[in-house]
């Protein structure tokens, strides 16, 4: 007897559907317009640039499902892989969700707090996005004066100090170590940038993983 379906059975399925589905878009999108003005990709150029590049990407791609999947659950998960720009924002946005609603990601509940976050993320970022395109000729003598460039430098840090804050507090012997590795890589290895953000997010995962588990063991926790 086959047994009934339930929530997350029809969050993998309307997840892998849609998930595809964009793909399929996404790669479409430049063969349509190559068919329509009759151009084409330099293709030894394209293979040669995959070559250089794709596999970095395989890898970080492969990393990012297997380090926020746990954190932003599975509908948050086929969510935020679609609209991007997860570990700046549609991943804090799930925590804060969870922390706000004293939720765990890993219970159904979790679940839909997660993925309605990150929908509500989703959707606000569209909309500023659209105003941000309509109002960019008018704002761009306001926005690129000098003296609001440190306060949009900023605009990260602060949001991200005031979600570590919140986890630190809770947890500052399991927060010392991956925060001093980082500080440690950033400061005196000078290829680390915030492009190297996709592979560092897992490495401290993994040390911090590591590190909590020695400290339980020599019941430091």
């Amino acid at each position: 007897m086959k047994r009934p379906a339930t929530y997350i059975d029809s969050v993998h399925r309307d997840g892998r559907i849609w998930n595809i589905g964009v793909m399929m878009a996404l790669l479409l999108f430049p063969i349509v317009v190559a068919l329509i003005f009759g151009a084409s990709p330099d293709w030894k150029a394209l293979a040669l640039g995959l070559v250089a590049t794709a596999p970095m990407y395989w890898a970080v791609g492969a990393i990012e499902a297997i380090t926020f999947t746990p954190m932003l659950g599975a509908g948050g998960s086929y969510l935020s892989f679609v609209t991007g720009n997860i570990s700046n924002l549609k991943l804090p946005c799930a925590i804060n969700a969870l922390e706000q609603n004293d939720a765990s990601v890993n219970t159904e509940e979790g679940e839909i707090i997660s993925t309605i976050a990150i929908a509500t993320s989703s959707i606000v970022t569209t909309i500023i996005i659209i105003i941000g395109v309509i109002c960019i000729v008018p704002l761009t003598p306001i926005l690129e004066a000098p003296v609001l460039a440190p306060a949009f430098e900023q605009m990260l840090p602060a949001l991200f100090g005031g979600l570590g804050v919140a986890f630190v507090s809770k947890n500052w012997k399991i927060a010392v170590a991956p925060v001093l590795l980082m500080l440690v890589l950033f400061i005196f290895v000078p290829a680390l940038n915030a492009g190297t953000v996709g592979i560092m997010v897992p490495v401290s995962v993994v040390f911090t993983i590591v590190v909590s588990r020695i400290l339980y063991t020599k019941g430091a926790l």
